[in-house]
């Protein structure tokens, strides 16, 4: 039996969470997150988890599952989100599956490298040669294993640097080799997926406007919490945005509004790149919201993406 499932994308602040609350609300749905700070279950705040008011409208799942000292990486959550679609599915309810990480939601549909599994004991070591040398001097080492990885990769970008030399060291070939393998591509699912994309002036404000709610809502506080807990700053959840201009002003480096102004510049600027990612990576997808304003969703939920999502479940699946 093929499962459809609706797949809702696109910039952080852009409204996704709203749109997917109203299609779980029309369609009895369940809510799945495919956003990866979501998961961590110490970033309520910072992440704009849903709150108390909508997890009391609609059944969500996948939000704060994870602590934020361990890593989830896409495969991980691709196994949680396809259990979470079969018990939706099972209870007969409509998978709604939201969230700006496109590299989550393609591992869902197009699946994953074949990449085998790295021993614990390669991983481990591979950490603390990145510990001993430093980002800058590690990105060197796999400069010269592994010079197509590295020239793709950042020093400062620790995960995937640890990712490429796992991968190299254990299997003697480049991740790039392993990326241009057929994929593992599910089976058994039927997508209408939509991409939540704004005009940039009204994304900026919502960008700016969430993070001063935020700190309304206690984002300070839960930054000083995180940094009590003496995380690995390579670790996937310290990537959350606006959590590290908050340490910085809590080690005195930064006022709290130049903190806030810097966390806003950074939230356009990832939003700027999700909507250039989806727009590369989901061709296929549903447009929403080009010459709209945020305020104008609900308006058009119901004539423009009920009307599409109720075709696609009239339509005969395999």
């Amino acid at each position: 039996m093929t499962t459809p499932i609706v797949v809702i994308g696109g910039p952080t602040a852009g409204g996704k969470s709203a749109l997917a609350l109203a299609v779980a609300r029309a369609f009895d749905g369940v809510v799945i997150n495919a956003d990866s700070l979501q998961v961590y279950r110490e970033l309520a705040i910072l992440t704009a988890r849903p709150g108390a008011a909508e997890l009391a409208q609609a059944p969500h799942r996948l939000y704060g599952v994870l602590p934020v000292a361990e890593a989830c990486s896409a495969g991980r959550w691709r196994a949680l989100a396809r259990a979470e679609i079969d018990a939706a599915a099972a209870a007969g309810r409509l998978p709604v599956l939201v969230g700006g990480t496109g590299l989550y939601l393609r591992a869902l549909s197009h699946g994953l490298a074949p990449v085998p599994a790295i021993p614990a004991e390669l991983r481990a070591a591979a950490a603390d040669r990145l510990a001993r040398l430093g980002p800058a001097a590690f990105h060197a080492a796999l400069a010269r294993r592994d010079p197509v990885m590295a020239g793709r990769l950042r020093p400062g970008d620790r995960q995937r640097l640890l990712r490429a030399w796992e991968v190299v060291a254990a299997t003697g070939r480049s991740l790039a080799d392993w990326q241009r393998a057929p994929r593992d591509a599910p089976d058994g699912l039927a997508i209408a997926a939509f991409v939540v994309a704004p005009p940039r002036a009204a994304l900026h404000a919502a960008c700016d406007g969430r993070f001063v709610r935020m700190l309304a809502a206690g984002a300070v506080d839960e930054a000083r919490a995180i940094d009590t807990l003496g995380l690995d700053p390579g670790l996937p959840a310290m990537k959350a945005l606006g959590l590290r201009e908050l340490q910085r002003h809590l080690r005195g480096e930064l006022t709290l509004a130049a903190a806030a102004a810097a966390a806003q510049a950074a939230t356009r600027r990832y939003a700027k790149r999700q909507l250039t990612w989806f727009r590369h990576q989901m061709p296929e997808a549903h447009w929403l919201g080009a010459d709209a304003s945020i305020a104008q969703y609900s308006q058009r939920i119901e004539t423009e993406i009920f009307t599409i999502i109720r075709r696609f479940l009239l339509t005969p699946l395999g």
